[in-house]
């Protein structure tokens, strides 16, 4: 489960932290105490890993910087190599910009702690991309769980076709507009956000399946944004959000906002 996970983000940039936050209010829904929860991610800059000593910290960084006394019986240095090594994480997020950072020596070391290692090198374009689904598959022997922030074909290895999710916001930001559009929200929370994640997160059937995506196909985006826009109008209803009088389900209102572009006959 997600808050038994233990998880290393390379990059600590805008997209770093804000996983990171997001990441935080999923445990927090799920029972964890905050503290908890961020002590659970470990973030590196260019320098290495954040720690409470590290100096220059940005606002949104500190939150996520590490205890030094939770770090007494750290190995060897503070690169990626070494966070992977003392840590043991389950899931490995890049958004770095740098192309190769995931290298092999440390994909491998992924595996030897998680049978099923999630590895996500999401920068973009592919020129910057943290390591190639491709690589990331022969060197697990097909065990990572893979996606990317770049699209890339799928991958053929020991006879399985490997689907490469795209793992971006194309699944998100149709049904949240729909959403906050239809219910004429006052402004988008956290916890809209949060719920539109565990809707896509839950879309995918058969995710344990050799070589499947981790997320749904793209052709059947009308269905999942109208269920992403449903649980968002839902969420600024609970949280008096609304700027129009309900007198309809949430249901029926959001259908009555979806439309087909097309010509007649």
């Amino acid at each position: 489960s997600l808050t038994d996970s233990k998880i290393v983000i390379a990059g600590a940039g805008a997209a770093g932290t804000g996983i990171a936050h997001g990441i935080v209010l999923d445990m927090m829904r799920k029972g964890m105490e905050e503290e908890s929860a961020r002590h659970r991610i470990y973030m590196l800059n260019s320098k290495g890993l954040i720690r409470s000593d590290s100096p220059n910290l940005r606002p949104q960084q500190i939150p996520f910087a590490q205890p030094n006394d939770h770090l007494a019986d750290w190995k060897g240095d503070f690169q990626l190599l070494d966070v992977v090594r003392n840590v043991h994480p389950d899931v490995l997020i890049g958004v770095s910009g740098q192309s190769g950072y995931f290298s092999e020596e440390i994909v491998r070391e992924m595996t030897k702690a998680c049978s099923r290692p999630c590895i996500f090198p999401l920068s973009n374009p592919t020129s910057k991309t943290e390591a190639l689904p491709g690589d990331i598959l022969r060197w697990t022997n097909g065990q990572a769980i893979v996606a990317t922030g770049s699209p890339f074909d799928q991958v053929s290895l020991n006879g399985v076709n490997y689907e490469i999710a795209q793992c971006n916001n194309a699944y998100a930001f149709p049904g949240i507009g729909l959403g906050l559009s239809a219910i004429k929200a006052k402004k988008v929370t956290d916890e809209m956000l949060n719920v539109v994640a565990n809707v896509i997160g839950h879309a995918k059937e058969g995710v344990e399946e050799p070589g499947s995506s981790i997320l749904p196909p793209l052709d059947g985006i009308r269905k999942l944004s109208r269920e992403v826009a449903i649980a968002v109008a839902k969420i600024a209803v609970e949280q008096d959000l609304t700027g129009c009088d309900l007198d309809c389900s949430i249901e029926e209102l959001v259908d009555s906002k979806m439309w087909c572009p097309g010509y007649g006959d």
